[in-house]
């Protein structure tokens, strides 16, 4: 089974053919889609998808990029989002972008620590956007060791992030960047990572894996990933759906 841990089919790319490309999902190997939230209103789109189909989950929070537009009652509303309605399983995406800083850094750390905050109370793993901003990240996985873990979505670190993230038990999640030219460090930290501590993701409809590029993602080229970190780690494309299928399941608590 292909499990798609982080999706956004509440995108606009998707409003003139949504149903079709979901319901074509199955045909193409797919059986899990977590659809992730960056803000309230795609929070509440994202369970809306998750309970429109059988095969979607939803994680729920807010994208660093939106830090400084979130009012103060957003935990209140993630909380009734995440407790009234089973298919809604992680808090995410949160955490810190310094490339687009299109929000202020302090803004950025006081909501993506109020969020892990929240995770830890209600026990619900998190889905952590990290871009430019690998050691803060860490240290805040770090600092709530024991009391949060999920995933860390996209993942773009060093292979020594890696090692520290596994001893926090977090999993990584891989999408159509491991089958880019130029992403050396990605197939390092694929090569080093123990199976059981990868994800596969699309981040659709962006970051559509090679020789797609340019074209819009979505779960069905999930199968170009696994293939690639066959090759990788020297083993069958069916042994790495199925583990990450199960690794999936297991960080989601589906």
């Amino acid at each position: 089974m292909l499990a798609d841990t982080h999706a956004h089919y509440d995108d606009r790319k998707f409003d003139g053919d949504r149903e079709r490309v979901i319901e074509s999902m199955r045909k193409s190997g797919v059986g899990l889609i977590i659809n992730s939230g960056a803000n309230i209103k795609s929070s509440k789109t994202s369970v809306a998808l998750a309970n429109k189909y059988d095969f979607i989950y939803a994680s729920v929070g807010v994208h660093p990029h939106d830090a400084d537009r979130t009012p103060e009652d957003t935990i209140d509303i993630l909380a009734g989002l995440l407790l009234e309605n089973k298919k809604a399983v992680a808090v995410g995406e949160i955490g810190l972008d310094f490339y687009r800083n299109f929000s202020g850094k302090d803004s950025q750390r006081n909501w993506f620590k109020k969020q892990m905050d929240f995770a830890a109370d209600i026990k619900y793993p998190v889905v952590i956007h990290d871009r430019d901003a690998h050691g803060e990240c860490l240290e805040v996985a770090k600092r709530y060791k024991g009391r949060v873990k999920g995933m860390f979505h996209c993942f773009a670190g060093s292979v020594e992030m890696a090692k520290e993230l596994v001893k926090l038990d977090y999993m990584m999640s891989f999408g159509g960047v491991a089958t880019f030219g130029n992403a050396k460090t990605c197939r390092e930290v694929l090569a080093f990572l123990p199976l059981e501590y990868i994800l596969l993701e699309t981040d659709c409809p962006y970051l559509t894996p090679h020789p797609h590029r340019g074209k819009r993602n979505d779960s069905s080229y999930l199968h170009l990933v696994a293939e690639k970190i066959a090759g990788i780690k020297n083993i069958t494309k069916e042994e790495v759906i199925a583990k990450t299928g199960e690794n999936a399941k297991r960080c989601f608590n589906i």
